[in-house]
């Protein structure tokens, strides 16, 4: 099978699926046996995510997320743990049916100085990915929009590369884009949803394809961004 790649980043299946607490428990306790916990995980095998996603006026990328277009493009800064110390700017791209991703280090003030509009000594950073962001500001008005914070725990399987990851209590910013600061208030959206994502290389093995047969879970294109988004 041709691996496909995009600006040499190989591209990645990416299913997602939106399940109960319940089916995430009986399917926890099935993965454990058979694949390996994320060691970058706490003592109790999560770790908090905080994103702010770019959009603009009219929603683009939303609008796109719910239309399930083809080829789309996402950027967000992320952190973990609440560190700011490491950030990190990332472009998430789909084209057709495989997902690329691409990221570069980004320091606070120079988030600081994206929210606030400075951008022009983006055009010639050294960093790529940057000047590409300052293009898409500039054709299409992007900016940090809103900021998604959530737990996930997620479980490793070497062969074939896989990632499955449960996402629980995620909570939205509505549209404040403070995202380096700890006490920004946050708002829970849905506590009951635990949002499954499985990614893979080339292939699912069929014994991790077989575990992940459990319950009545929806597949569809959810994304944390689109469900914080639902409430503001």
């Amino acid at each position: 099978m041709k691996t496909m790649c995009l600006n040499g980043i190989q591209g990645r299946t990416e299913l997602k699926h939106e399940m109960t607490k319940m089916d995430c428990f009986l399917l926890r306790n099935r993965l454990k046996h058979y694949m390996q916990t994320d060691p970058n995980a706490n003592h109790n095998g999560t770790y908090l995510i905080r994103s702010v996603y770019f959009d603009n006026f009219e929603n683009k990328v939303l609008t796109q997320k719910k239309e399930g277009h083809f080829e789309r493009d996402k950027f967000r800064v992320r952190l973990y743990n609440y560190n700011t110390a490491f950030l990190y700017l990332e472009k998430k791209s789909k084209r057709n049916n495989l997902t690329y991703k691409q990221k570069c280090q980004l320091s606070a003030p120079e988030y600081e100085r994206i929210r606030h509009g400075d951008i022009a000594w983006m055009e010639h950073d050294s960093r790529t990915l940057l000047q590409d962001l300052y293009v898409q500001m500039n054709l299409f008005q992007l900016k940090p929009i809103t900021v998604v914070d959530y737990e996930r725990e997620v479980y490793i399987y070497p062969h074939g590369n896989v990632r499955v990851t449960f996402d629980s209590s995620i909570k939205t910013s509505f549209r404040n884009n403070d995202v380096l600061n700890s006490q920004l208030p946050m708002v829970e959206t849905n506590p009951d949803i635990v949002v499954l994502e499985v990614k893979y290389d080339q292939y699912l093995p069929d014994v991790i394809k077989q575990m992940l047969q459990i319950g009545n879970r929806l597949k569809g294109t959810y994304s944390k961004y689109q469900i914080s988004r639902m409430y503001g």
